[in-house]
């Protein structure tokens, strides 16, 4: 997939994400130990950078974003229905972010 095909992904998932409305159940709660606030708000605010970017994320919110990816993977198996669909999304976003992405340098 092509940069330009991947923004185009990503936007699409974006705009349905931010038309949605986020999962009632989840507001203040933790699941796996990860706030579920924090865990749409924290890639969505690198996802949304990425886009205005145009396909370019700065180190800083590289790692956070590849490390709230990994949260993603704990929490989306544990969750269902329309909490699974809310977060399932974002984390589509983040793995065809961080792909697209080179990671940081070591440098």
């Amino acid at each position: 997939m092509d940069l330009t095909d991947r923004l185009a992904a990503v936007a699409a998932l974006y705009e349905a994400h931010r038309n949605a409305p986020f999962p009632s159940r989840w507001r203040g709660a933790d699941v796996a130990g990860f706030d579920m606030i924090m865990l749409d708000s924290y890639p969505s605010g690198c996802i949304s950078v990425w886009l205005a970017q145009v396909g370019v994320l700065d180190n800083w919110r590289w790692n956070i974003l590849a490390e709230y990816e990994q949260q993603l993977l704990r929490v989306v198996p544990e969750l269902n229905d329309y909490g699974r669909e809310y977060y399932q999304r974002l984390l589509d976003m983040a793995e065809l972010v961080l792909e697209a992405d080179s990671p940081p340098s070591s440098a």
